[in-house]
């Protein structure tokens, strides 16, 4: 290898200074050329001069790039105008001048226009309506996959002879394309009623250009069904994970395949509890009552004797029986304020009723890791043991019902025994086309350059023409040797031929021969070195021919 890289470098030296500098000229030149040619190709002749435009706008657009003598064309999807490249300044600077685009949805810009002379509220009211959708639709249109837009509004009104205020509503519909329209909608429902204010997402309706209604009333996602569906594929899918890592370490990522089914239960549970302490106890009112009673009787009677029964008598009344009573009542009641604890629990999580756990497991990688005479007692224990690491890992309770089933199996070929589908040749030239294109072009012109400025260059670079003694007279004696000699001198000493006699150069590269023919007396220097008896030989050969012709011109 070293040799071969000395060859080179004694072949580059071989061609001066001169050839080599303008060697790297030219290819420095071809590059610039490629390169160049290159930029010029994957270059577009067209750039985008105003997207999501109305088909109005785009026809008066139309209209006065063409009175200007700008090229423009429009877009396939009908919204958008191109120019050719370069011009965009110029156009945009030209339309701004016609008052271009003059999209109909207008933005708060509505209220430049708007004086405040004989201004009415319900001028204002529509105006601030007017705005609002304007600047909602062009945010809808800044989406991607959105073409285009057009929202109505219908704002919160309450009359004095109405019990209830009316609440506001919006109905978007739009135009779309490569997205999915009814995620799209979804988020648009929620970004108009983040917009207005009062307005709830279940009272936006969106739909598409083709009446096709893509949201409208409650949100999906907000049901407790949804909610539902969503915390059971979470839970299965955390289960699946915990599987996952822990058999991967043992078993291999394609080994095994884990699937889950839980029974999650998401309803809300309020829980209230009132615990009363009756060791613990305070004083709270003491309520005391005393009551003294004294009383005392006397009764007198008239005795029943014959002188009540005589006129003017008085009976005389005689003492009767006499009592007296005291009574003493004191009554005292306290009441106690007994401890007790509230307690309100709310639960909005979820609890597991049951699980389910499948596990298969590649029967080929337990015996690759059991030994080839594995018994099947052997490999029944190792499948024990892998259905208690899954059961650790999902949380496994029996009283709860779960089951886990974990079985060794042969897997076949393929991803989940599916194989991928691979996209036809058709498919794939189509989706490269452009860039193929491009490509073949690239190389075209690498290719021409290559083939009509270096190939030519480079032969008449490593072309050595003959050598001369000095100017014309040289030549005349190179002419005037006989051709017989100068093959049989070619043939004694091919490498001196070779050296003198090279081949002419095409007629498209005279000019770049003789620029690049060294001196007549250069090319005799390095004949003489070459081989020193060779050029004496024909030099007394060129003065014989020139003794014999000198007579024949004296006698003519």
């Amino acid at each position: 290898m070293p040799e071969q890289i000395q060859t080179i470098i004694d072949n580059l030296k071989g061609f001066g200074t001169r050839r080599l500098a303008l060697m790297g000229a030219m290819a420095a030149l071809i590059m610039a050329t490629i390169v160049v040619g290159s930029i010029y190709l994957n270059r577009p002749a067209y750039e985008t001069l105003y997207v999501g435009l109305e088909r109005s706008d785009i026809s008066q657009i139309g209209v006065v790039l063409g009175d200007a003598g700008i090229p423009f064309d429009v877009g396939s999807e009908g919204t958008s105008v191109l120019v050719a490249t370069g011009s965009t300044a110029r156009a945009r600077m030209l339309l701004a001048e016609k008052g271009l685009p003059n999209s109909a949805n207008a933005g708060y810009e509505l209220f430049d226009n708007v004086g405040s002379l004989g201004l009415t509220s319900f001028m204002q009211q529509i105006t601030r309506v007017r705005a609002l959708e304007g600047e909602i639709a062009r945010t809808i249109q800044s989406l991607a996959g959105i073409k285009a837009a057009r929202v109505h509004i219908v704002m919160s009104e309450r009359a004095n002879f109405r019990r209830e205020e009316q609440q506001p509503s919006a109905s978007v519909v739009i135009r779309y394309g490569g997205v999915d329209g009814v995620r799209t909608a979804e988020s648009i429902r929620h970004l108009v009623a983040a917009a207005v204010p009062g307005l709830g997402a279940e009272k936006v309706t969106v739909l598409d250009s083709a009446g096709k209604l893509l949201a409208a009333g409650d949100d999906p996602s907000n049901t407790s069904a949804a909610r539902a569906l969503g915390v059971e594929q979470t839970v299965e899918a955390q289960i699946e994970d915990n599987i996952r890592r822990a058999l991967t370490p043992y078993l291999g990522t394609d080994n095994f395949r884990a699937s889950v089914k839980a029974d999650v239960n998401t309803d809300s549970r309020q829980i209230e509890e009132t615990t009363f302490d009756p060791a613990s106890r305070v004083e709270r009112s003491v309520q005391s009552v005393r009551n003294n009673e004294a009383s005392s009787q006397r009764q007198s009677a008239v005795p029943t004797s014959v002188e009540q029964n005589l006129p003017e008598t008085q009976p005389v009344a005689s003492d009767g029986p006499q009592s007296s009573s005291q009574n003493d009542r004191r009554e005292e009641i306290t009441n106690y304020e007994i401890n007790s604890r509230r307690v309100a629990t709310v639960s909005n999580g979820y609890t597991v009723d049951r699980m389910s756990v499948a596990v298969v497991v590649n029967q080929q990688r337990l015996l690759s890791v059991l030994g080839k005479d594995a018994t099947p007692e052997q490999l029944a224990e190792r499948v024990a043991e892998i259905r208690k690491v899954v059961a650790s890992a999902t949380g496994f309770d029996e009283k709860r019902g779960d089951v886990i089933d974990v079985s060794a199996v042969e897997f076949i070929d393929g991803l989940d025994g599916e194989a991928l589908p691979q996209p036809g040749m058709m498919e794939s030239l189509g989706k490269y086309t452009g860039t193929l294109i491009n490509a073949a072009a690239f190389v075209t012109v690498a290719f021409l350059v290559a083939f009509f400025g270096l190939r030519p260059m480079a032969a008449a670079l490593t072309a050595r023409p003959a050598p001369a003694l000095a100017g014309s007279s040289f030549e005349e004696m190179q002419r005037s040797l006989p051709t017989p000699d100068i093959a049989a001198d070619s043939a004694e000493m091919p490498a001196l031929a070779d050296a003198t006699y090279a081949p002419a150069p095409a007629p498209q590269l005279d000019d770049i021969g003789r620029k690049l023919r060294p001196a007549p007396q250069e090319r005799l220097v390095r004949m003489v070195d070459l081989n020193d008896e060779r050029a004496a030989q024909i030099l007394r050969k060129w003065a014989a021919a020139e003794s014999a012709a000198t007579p024949i011109e004296a006698a003519a």
